[in-house]
């Protein structure tokens, strides 16, 4: 695992609380959190649930995002993102993230994640690569709609945001596959 720190380099943001009924912070996945889909035993590619509160006056809209910094491709690994979750809206589902976004609510949507499905992909890092963090992340937006296209990349997602973060919520799972 690295040090690689994936907000550094970002605007400093006001902390706010996000939970889940499937992730313990710095606990590692479930077997529903890993994937099925790169032939992890187990793995059901099942997005967390995930509720929030606290976030920062002036909240028009949310993103979450899900990404792996340790992953061996010198940019990391994007699971999910979806964007223009209304202020409304305080929790997803346990599998929000499936290949319809049956659990978002209207107006949101997802983007293609780096395996280039516009869904949640679980965790598959490679054997014996060691621990991987995922951050699982909600970020409380000044804008009601961040203005990009559903196929873009989680990272042109980030790029957009980063200017309109009023907040962001952490959680941080893990995940390592024996050698």
């Amino acid at each position: 695992m690295s040090a690689n720190d994936p907000f550094a380099r970002l605007p400093e943001a006001a902390s706010f609380t996000v939970t889940s009924t499937n992730v313990t912070d710095g606990a590692a996945w479930s077997p529903e959190q890993l994937s099925g889909m790169s032939g992890v035993p187990g793995g059901k590619d099942v997005s967390p649930q995930l509720s929030w509160s606290g976030a920062p006056e002036g909240t028009k809209s949310y993103a979450v995002t899900v990404y792996d910094p340790d992953a061996p491709t010198g940019s990391g690994f994007w699971h999910w993102a979806v964007a223009n979750i209304p202020a409304t809206v305080t929790e997803l589902p346990e599998g929000a993230g499936d290949d319809v976004g049956s659990g978002l609510p209207e107006g949101a949507f997802q983007l293609p994640n780096d395996a280039r499905a516009a869904r949640f992909i679980g965790a598959a890092p490679p054997a014996g690569h060691g621990p991987h963090r995922y951050f699982v992340v909600v970020h409380a937006l000044a804008v009601e709609s961040i203005g990009v296209a559903a196929d873009a990349t989680p990272a042109v997602l980030g790029f957009t945001m980063a200017g309109h973060i009023l907040g962001r919520a952490v959680l941080t799972a893990s995940a390592e596959t024996p050698a």
